[in-house]
Order: C-alpha cells, then structure tokens, then sequence
C-alpha cells in the first residue's frame, strides 16, 4: 500500500451515500479531499462529520454534466492543492422507474448527462491535470454498477449508462498508461443509502413479483474504494464487485 500523506482525492457526489462515506474514508486516510456535488450544504456537512482529524476538505460546488463547471472544480483543485492523486467518479442519477416507453426524453438526458457524460468530463480533467503534474501520474476510480450487468425492471437510462461506464472505463486504463494514470471500476449492489432505503418495502423484480432485498452497510464500498485506491500504479484493480451476499444478482432473472 503507498502513503497518503500529501495526496489529493475529488469525489464527486461526496453530499451523500456512497460518496460521503468514501470521502470520510480517504479524509480519515490523511488525503485531502475535495468534495463535489451540485449543493454545497451537503457537502459543508461531509466535511464537518470529518472533524479535525485526518486530512483537509474542500467543499466545491460543481455539476459533473457542465463541462465549464467540471473544469472550474479542477482548477480549484489544482490551485488549492497543487495535484490530484485519486478521483474517485461517484456522483450519478436515476430515472423514474417506469416502463421504458413512458419515460420523457428530459428523463433519458438526465441520467446520460450526469452518469456518464458526467463522468466522462471529469475523466477528461483528470487526465490533463495528472499527465502535467510532477510526479505524473494517478489513479482513477468509477462508480460502475451491477445493473450494467444484470439490469432491473424499469432501469433503461440507468442500466445503459452504467454499461457505457464499463466501456469508459476500459478505454481511460489503456489510454491513461502512457501517463501513469491507472483507471478502475467498483460495481456496488445494494450498500445501504437513501437511494436503497426503498428496498426495504420491496423492490420490482424480473418475473413481476415485489420482493425485499438485503443491503450490506455502505462502509464496505468505502474500504473496498481505499484499498483500490491505496495500490502503487503499477498495480491496478480494474473491476471489483462489491454486493449484500444475498441479493438478487447472481441468478438474477
């Protein structure tokens, strides 16, 4: 495992869930750690659950599916802390869960805009920030999904820019190797958080039936996001399946 003293992380969709929760982690760490969303009172609130200890947060505003904004969030990053070690590219968006012919095209763009446009902005400033900086070099992780691989009734906007992450991400390893960029994907299913807090009255399922599902406690995800990110990089973990034992996935369908 490498050092984080003096290393710099962004995550995105840091105000809640997943994000707040990786962000405590790598605060605890010791990196500094930029934390981005569209709201800043969710991100102030990440940043002071951290307390004094461990390393510094910064709170920045930012809309991953506007390319001005993403750019100004890594400038800040840049200027306030010199580099970027680790982004971790977690924020993203569902759609109502309604038969694929009645969603609104506003509802398909939404979820492409932030999942995957979103991602792909932020993959981009990374790049150009990480290629310049001395030492070069850093580590990119993406919030894929198991629904890229199994979808849910009723995911068609979720489930297909989840799949195009797994693809994003493929492409940004082989392209980030010249720079000593090494870039991977984390597959969550079920960590409990406000977007799963439905599963406890049940969940659509595949043969039309509604069922309960298990969530696992969403600090797992964060210690599987900290020994990923914790790797020299010249070793990567390219995808990695973290999930409730127990839910539908495996057989799912």
């Amino acid at each position: 495992m490498t050092t984080t003293a003096g290393k710099t992380a962004i995550v995105t969709g840091a105000g809640s869930g997943i994000g707040r929760a990786t962000a405590l982690a790598l605060l605890r760490e010791g990196y500094s750690v930029v934390l981005a969303g569209r709201r800043l009172e969710p991100l102030e609130r990440t940043g002071a659950e951290a307390g004094p200890a461990g390393g510094q947060a910064l709170a920045v505003p930012a809309d991953v599916s506007d390319p001005a904004s993403v750019r100004a969030l890594f400038e800040k990053t840049k200027e306030t802390f010199g580099r970027l070690d680790l982004l971790f590219n977690n924020a993203g968006s569902g759609a109502p869960p309604v038969p694929l012919e009645d969603l609104t095209d506003e509802q398909w763009r939404r979820v492409v805009d932030v999942n995957l446009t979103g991602t792909f902005f932020c993959i981009r400033e990374a790049f150009r920030l990480m290629k310049g900086q001395a030492p070069r070099g850093g580590r990119i992780i993406n919030n894929g999904s198991l629904s890229a691989h199994a979808p849910r009734p009723h995911s068609a906007p979720y489930t297909a820019a989840k799949h195009a992450i797994t693809g994003l991400t493929r492409s940004a390893a082989l392209d980030g190797r010249k720079y000593g960029i090494a870039c991977g994907q984390i597959d969550v299913g079920n960590a409990a958080t406000e977007m799963t807090a439905r599963m406890k009255n049940g969940a659509l399922q595949a043969d039309g039936e509604t069922a309960v599902e298990p969530t696992m406690d969403v600090e797992h995800v964060a210690r599987a996001v900290l020994y990923m990110a914790g790797l020299p990089l010249d070793a990567n973990v390219l995808f990695m399946t973290v999930m409730a034992t127990n839910m539908p996935f495996v057989g799912r369908g």
